[in-house]
């Protein structure tokens, strides 16, 4: 809903500009007469006075007719859906403003369950990911130990077999 200063600012810049577009159509007219005015009455020439057929110069009103009663109302008057707009109240457009914001919150509160619900989804993909990382690490650890006792029980048994193949006279290589 627009401010009172604001029209009021309005109704002065359309008289200003309405004053100033007057002087422009009616000024060279009236600076002509008043110049030759001025230069007859200082000079004492046997000239006589030039006759203009100047049209008279013309008032505020015929050159903006509505100007005096122009209001901030009048505007957009010829527009019906304009003018319903205008005429509703205060209120109603406080009204019509919370339940736009209303409607925005609840849109940003949808869009943010679902980017919620998809993080949640892919935490949980990422968990399951992980677990069957950590699985595999374990079993592979697991393996990685079996295959060392494997290893050291090998190099027992291959040190008694080498042991006993030097008591029957294997020198090695």
């Amino acid at each position: 809903m627009p401010r009172r200063s604001s029209g009021t600012t309005m109704r002065a810049c359309l008289v200003i500009f309405a004053l100033v577009s007057a002087l422009g159509v009616c000024g060279p007219a009236l600076y002509s007469r008043f110049n030759t005015t001025l230069t007859f009455l200082d000079s004492k020439s046997s000239c006589p006075p030039c006759i203009c057929d100047c049209p008279p110069p013309l008032s505020l009103l015929k050159i903006a007719p509505g100007l005096p009663n122009l209001s901030v109302t009048d505007c957009g008057s010829n527009d019906p859906d304009l003018k319903q707009e205008m005429e509703k109240r205060f209120v109603d457009l406080l009204t019509e403003e919370l339940k736009l914001q209303e409607a925005v919150a609840k849109e940003h509160a949808h869009r943010m369950n679902i980017t919620f619900g998809e993080a949640k989804r892919l935490a949980s993909q990422y968990q399951r990911e992980a677990e069957k990382c950590i699985d595999a690490t374990e079993t592979c650890e697991g393996a990685r130990e079996w295959a060392e006792a494997l290893l050291i029980k090998e190099r027992k048994i291959t040190t008694i077999w080498e042991q006993r193949a030097r008591q029957m006279g294997w020198e090695g290589e």
